[in-house]
């Protein structure tokens, strides 16, 4: 009769939290960089808005998905190679292989943590983002319409409308409805159209992202060099062009769009036209990226394993390089898309192959005792790290 072997829930539970300890500050930190990147450029937009505490907090909130498929996915290698870097440096890995503990044992957590993290990095890909995206330019029209809604004053004409100039007699505090309305409206013509009503307000459809002047009983008076016309109406309605800040906060097209609307554009357009192949782009990014995040987080491992007692602790750079290696490569292969030089799900899924093929081979070469890199390799390695010391030693005693 085989006898099943219990499954050692402490040895994993211990190993998962040695990974997320540090993922968790390291996603702090590294969310926090983002932002301050992100918030000089986000702060022009503030400032001309005029807009109020709570809806500057509300915006920031929908900058985070976007920052987050960046960091989350370099907080996962980081929090993987500190947690194996420690355990390396005190010896317990040593004590594991005692125990007859082998690498391949402690995959199950690594794999378990790095997939749920990667399935929270799709999550924010797939959904927050194209939510955010939308949600960011809702907002900006609401405060935009706002800020408008505020210069528009009583017995003054208002010009903030670019080619169009409105002038109230008089504004309802409580239901902000307007009496002995006037609206000169010169856009698309020399000679302004003068529109008068009795009543009038403004009105917003956020959803749709459209604002609109809705005038009753009133008289519209066109003035042409042949003829002059008057409409008596009842009700008449004017457009009013918004105009957002143009930064990449404000401005909204492919992004805003779920999955399902990017590949039926893509399918509307052609996979041939460069429209198409840019709703094509689009569509594989969200998923390629969290894929990324799932092999970064395994390549981690042998890369925390390359430290150990009276070793230098290398895990940290050899990370950072692949972490940017990978999205050299990406950037590459998006390129190619882009450029139709190689069909659009090779190019950008390329990557993520190359890259699962060479953290299979780092993991099986750790595993079998062997060194990550090879014996030329690793000399050439050594001999770069020697001379930088050497420039590391000459600068400081220049400083001398």
């Amino acid at each position: 009769m085989t006898q099943i072997r219990p499954k050692p829930l402490l040895l994993y539970s211990y190993l998962a939290t040695e990974m997320l300890a540090p993922f968790f500050a390291s996603f702090i930190i590294m969310n926090c960089i983002f932002f301050l990147v992100r918030l000089i450029p986000f702060l022009d937009v503030v400032l001309e808005l005029d807009i109020s505490f709570s809806d500057f907090i509300r915006s920031l909130s929908y900058l985070f998905p976007n920052m987050m498929i960046y960091s989350i996915p370099m907080s996962a290698m980081m929090g993987v190679i500190i947690g194996f870097t420690r355990l390396s440096n005190d010896a317990e890995i040593l004590a594991f292989k005692a125990c007859g503990i082998s690498l391949y044992n402690v995959l199950p957590p690594v794999i378990v943590v790095s997939l749920l993290i990667s399935m929270i990095s799709a999550y924010i890909s797939i959904n927050l983002i194209p939510a955010g995206e939308i949600a960011m330019k809702q907002l900006f029209y609401q405060l935009t319409k706002e800020k408008i809604d505020r210069g528009i004053k009583e017995k003054e004409f208002t010009a903030a409308l670019g080619d169009l100039v409105v002038y109230v007699e008089d504004i309802d505090e409580q239901t902000n409805k307007w009496r002995d309305v006037w609206v000169s409206d010169m856009r698309g013509q020399s000679t302004p159209s003068i529109t008068m009503a009795q009543t009038g307000g403004m009105s917003a459809d956020i959803k749709d992202m459209a604002v609109t002047i809705d005038l009753f009983n009133g008289s519209l008076h066109r003035t042409g060099e042949e003829q002059s016309q008057i409409v008596i109406f009842d009700r008449y309605t004017v457009n009013i062009p918004l105009t957002l800040p143009a930064t990449k906060n404000t401005v909204v097209g492919i992004k805003a769009m779920n999955m399902k609307e990017l590949r039926q554009a893509a399918l509307t357009h052609g996979s041939h036209s460069e429209t198409g192949r840019d709703y094509l782009i689009e569509f594989h990014k969200r998923l390629v990226l969290p894929v990324g995040c799932l092999i970064m987080s395994l390549m981690a491992l042998p890369l925390g394993l390359q430290s150990g007692p009276g070793k230098r602790a290398i895990g940290i750079p050899l990370g950072l390089g692949f972490f940017i290696f990978y999205y050299v490569v990406y950037t590459i292969g998006k390129t190619l898309a882009e450029d139709s030089l190689l069909p659009v799900g090779l190019s950008m899924w390329a990557p993520n192959i190359f890259f699962s093929l060479l953290t299979m081979g780092a993991i099986y070469r750790v595993a079998s005792e062997k060194p990550l890199f090879s014996e030329a390799l690793n000399n050439k390695l050594i001999v770069l790290r020697q001379k930088l010391d050497e420039m590391k030693l000459q600068r400081q005693q220049r400083n001398k």
